[in-house]
């Protein structure tokens, strides 16, 4: 190799090692550090509820580690507090060296798994068996499991409604669809008349992803969905195919924003909230902003409803059946070296959470709620009892699926939406993908 290149490479590798280091910079894990007795006990936790985009959410955080400090003197939380999409970006580079925080934040089945197979979480089985024992939504737990044994325990129970605009559909005259034809002709007035149907911001992929879902479930059934995430079942199953069209129909109609591809959902989720579009496809953890957070006008808040994505006409599913599931878990690290305190913290954290985010956030927890002991919003009950009358609730695909495969979904949702693809090879591409097992 020539010099210039031999010099040139060494400079490369001490940049790079710089950039994996400052990476891990700030809030940095420490997993080395071995407590004293007597000595103060450090618990590392990241998580994914920013005061800009969750408020409730971080704000319940933030008095349940206070009150644990409280009385655990000997104890100090840290938090590292990153939003959706970096918190995933943060979550890959820290596995890579194996330097995950003591207590983090995980989704379940596909996301969960390739970090159970690296021996990076610790089973925390013996904490169901606790003082929680009995107090999780059934159902939701499992979503954790890996060979019979789980590897986190879920904060939330999460939904998608179709949220709308009250005073946007009584100012056009537009009534709730129960229908696709009737979804499709508000659609169609709405885009007419200069506004913006939908917000949908579709750099996330998961947002388009949610779209897709819906519309693979209601023309071609839940269980032929179902089949074809697992691998069993082709997704050129011609119900899936027409529910791809479907999607690029709705782009030819102008149902989103301008630019959807290359915005982010929090950037559309403000144009919602500005009055800007009438409707918003979102999971049930939005709720906080539509009822309990001081910091949207109350005027908005009141004009928000929501309708169940509508059934299609000669489709094999029906309108009671959602795309949705457990949310997000807390897990423990398995090289902590803080782990069984980390543990207590999590069990703790749990039972606090499902005790304060109904009223203090306006979530849905993944522990029962009692909804007769507590004034809850009308918005917040209506959901929780569509909760409870679900005929099915397919967990979001690209949890399912495994990491590979749910990353070629993702672009495959991104390039159905931008038209880069034809619905037949969105299907290939699936096909293929989820064919390597990876």
């Amino acid at each position: 190799m020539h010099t210039k290149n031999r010099a040139l490479l060494a400079l490369a590798v001490v940049v790079l090692a710089l950039a994996v280091i400052s990476g891990c910079g700030e809030g940095s894990h420490d997993n080395n550090r071995t407590p004293n007795p007597g000595d103060k006990v450090i618990i590392n936790m990241m998580h994914l509820f920013p005061e800009a985009g969750a408020l409730g959410q971080h704000q319940i955080v933030n008095k349940i580690i206070d009150e644990y400090q409280a009385d655990h003197p000997n104890v100090i939380v840290k938090q590292e507090v990153l939003e959706n999409e970096r918190y995933k970006a943060r979550m890959k580079v820290l596995s890579a060296v194996n330097d995950l925080p003591d207590v983090g934040m995980t989704w379940a089945a596909g996301y969960l798994q390739p970090f159970v197979e690296g021996g990076l979480f610790t089973p925390l089985d013996e904490l169901l068996q606790s003082e929680l024992q009995g107090s999780f939504v059934a159902g939701t737990t499992e979503a954790y499991a890996i060979d019979g044994k789980t590897y986190a325990l879920p904060l939330e129970f999460n939904i998608a409604p179709v949220y709308y605009n009250k005073k946007i559909f009584v100012q056009y005259g537009l009534q709730v669809p129960t229908t696709y034809d009737d979804f499709l002709q508000i659609v169609k007035k709405l885009a007419g008349s200069g506004v913006v149907p939908i917000a949908l911001g579709n750099k996330d992929r998961w947002t388009g992803s949610l779209w897709y879902m819906y519309l693979a479930d209601r023309v071609a059934g839940t269980e032929t969905l179902a089949n074809a995430i697992k691998g069993t079942a082709s997704f050129s199953n011609s119900g899936l195919v027409e529910a791809a069209k479907r999607v690029q129909d709705l782009v030819d109609m102008n149902a989103f924003n301008k630019g959807f591809n290359g915005l982010s959902n929090d950037e559309v989720k403000a144009e919602f909230m500005n009055g800007e579009a009438a409707m918003y496809l979102m999971g049930t953890w939005e709720l906080p902003n539509y009822t309990t957070n001081q910091d949207i006008p109350q005027p908005f808040r009141d004009s928000i409803g929501f309708f169940k994505f509508p059934a299609v006409d000669g489709g094999k599913s029906d309108i009671d059946s959602w795309v949705g599931g457990p949310g997000v878990g807390l897990f423990v690290a398995e090289n902590s070296p803080v782990r069984e305190e980390a543990k207590k913290f999590v069990q703790y954290f749990v039972k606090r959470w499902g005790e304060e985010s109904v009223t203090g956030a306006g979530v849905i927890p993944a522990t029962k709620v009692d909804t007769s002991k507590i004034q809850l919003p009308q918005l917040y009950i209506d959901l929780l009892n569509e909760v409870n009358k679900a005929t099915n609730i397919t967990l979001f695909t690209d949890v399912q699926m495994a990491s590979g495969a749910a990353e070629v979904h993702l672009n495959q949702i991104q390039a159905l939406f931008g038209k880069e693809i034809t619905p037949a090879e969105f299907a290939k591409a699936h096909d293929a993908a989820i064919k390597t097992g990876k």
